[in-house]
C-alpha cells in the first residue's frame, strides 16, 4: 500500500518554510519533476502493527515480573513506537532537517520512504538502502539482541524457579543480558532508521538501565547477600569479558566453594 505525493497530509515543508518540490515544473497532473510518487507515510496501521509486534516478541522474552522488568520494557516500548511511528506515520526528522538534507544531498527525494535510511543517504550509497551495509549490520544487531533477550530468559526463568542466582549462559558474561539485549536492538535499529527523537532517547534509556540494573543489584545482595557480591567481583555489569576465565566465574559461582 502506498500514497502518492499529492494524496499525502499534512503536506511536508522545507525549514525554510517552502513546500517540498515547490517551484519546479510539473510532469503531469499531481507529480512534480524529479519526485518519486513512493511517499509510504501516514500509514498509521503499520505504525500500530510493527509496534505491537516488537513489543509483544519482547514481552514473549522478557516475561516482566518486577517494576524493573516493566520499566525496562516501557523504555524500550517508548523506543519502538517513537520510531515506527516517524518510519511509517510522519517523518518528523525529515521535516524538521528537510533544508539541511537538500543542501547535503543534492537530488534526494525526500518524499520518497527511501530517503529516511539517513545513513546511506549521508554517506552516499547509491544501490538499495536495504542492502547496505549499514542496513545488513543494523539486521545482525536487532536479531542478536532478540537471541540474547531470549537466551538470558531461559536462564533466568530457570533460577528464579529453582530460588537461586543466575550465574550461567549470557549471566556467566555480564551481569544485566536483558538490558544488553535491549540496548543492542535500539542500536541497530538507530543504523537502520534514525531519527532526531530516537537518537535523544537513546542515551537517556542508557542512564535509565543503568540506574535499573542498581536498584536490581540492591535486590539481589539483600536475596543472596555474599554470593552475589562474589559473582558481582567476578562478571562485569554490560561490557562482557571475553576469555576462559569469564566463563569459568560462571561455572564456579553456579558449583560453590
Amino acid at each position: 500500500m502506498e500514497a502518492t505525493a499529492d494524496t499525502a497530509t499534512p503536506a511536508i515543508r522545507g525549514t525554510a518554510g517552502r513546500k517540498l518540490g515547490e517551484g519546479l515544473p510539473a510532469q503531469g497532473p499531481g507529480k512534480l519533476a524529479g519526485m518519486s510518487t513512493d511517499y509510504g507515510y501516514d500509514l498509521w496501521w503499520l505504525v500500530i502493527l510493527n509496534s505491537a509486534v516488537f513489543i509483544i516478541f519482547a514481552f514473549s522474552f522478557v516475561r516482566p515480573r518486577t517494576k524493573l522488568d516493566w520499566r525496562a520494557l516501557g523504555g524500550f516500548s517508548a523506543f519502538i513506537v517513537a520510531l515506527f511511528t516517524e518510519m511509517y506515520g510522519f517523518p518528523l526528522t525529515i521535516y524538521l532537517l528537510s533544508g539541511w538534507l537538500g543542501n547535503s544531498v543534492p537530488g534526494l527525494d525526500l518524499l520518497n520512504h527511501n530517503s529516511g535510511h539517513l545513513w546511506q543517504d549521508l554517506t552516499g550509497w547509491q544501490g538499495d538502502p536495504h542492502l547496505s551495509p549499514l542496513h545488513l549490520l543494523s539486521n545482525v544487531l536487532i536479531a542478536a539482541g532478540f537471541i540474547l533477550l531470549y537466551l538470558s530468559w531461559q536462564v533466568l526463568f530457570a533460577a528464579q524457579r529453582d530460588h537461586r542466582l543466575a550465574t550461567t549462559g549470557p549471566y556467566a558474561r555480564v551481569r544485566h543480558p536483558q538490558y544488553v539485549g535491549f540496548l543492542i536492538i535500539m542500536a541497530g535499529f538507530l543504523l537502520q532508521w534514525p531519527t532526531l527523537l530516537t537518537l535523544v532517547m537513546f542515551p537517556v534509556l542508557v542512564i535509565v538501565y543503568l540506574r535499573l540494573a542498581r536498584q536490581e543489584e540492591r535486590v539481589m545482595v539483600a536475596e543472596f547477600g555474599e554470593t552475589y557480591a562474589a559473582y558481582r567481583r567476578q562478571v562485569p555489569g554490560f561490557v562482557p569479558r571475553f576469555g576462559r576465565q569469564s566463563t569459568d566465574a560462571g561455572h564456579k559461582l553456579q558449583k560453590g566453594p
